[in-house]
């Protein structure tokens, strides 16, 4: 009987958590501490984010109405060799 109450108890404390971490309890006042602001380091890292634009999807096989330029080569972080003596 102990273990079946013991079970319970650890149920509903899990799940007691589980509500409190989502931010379903914060109506009664029980809200984690970063629940209105979450992973604001994210936030911070964003460069430009106006400049997104979202657009429709095109076909495979369709032509593009615009051409997109090619990609700008990655700059390698390797350092060159050196030149042979």
């Amino acid at each position: 009987m102990k273990l079946r109450l013991l079970l319970v108890a650890l149920l509903l404390a899990n799940a007691g958590y589980f509500l409190w971490a989502r931010g379903d309890l914060a109506g009664f006042g029980l809200a984690p501490a970063g629940l209105s602001e979450r992973e604001p380091q994210r936030m911070a890292r964003q460069i430009h984010p106006e400049w997104l634009q979202l657009r429709k999807d095109v076909k495979p096989g369709a032509p593009s109405s615009t051409s997109a330029p090619a990609p700008a080569p990655a700059p390698s972080s390797t350092p060159s060799p050196a030149p042979a003596p």
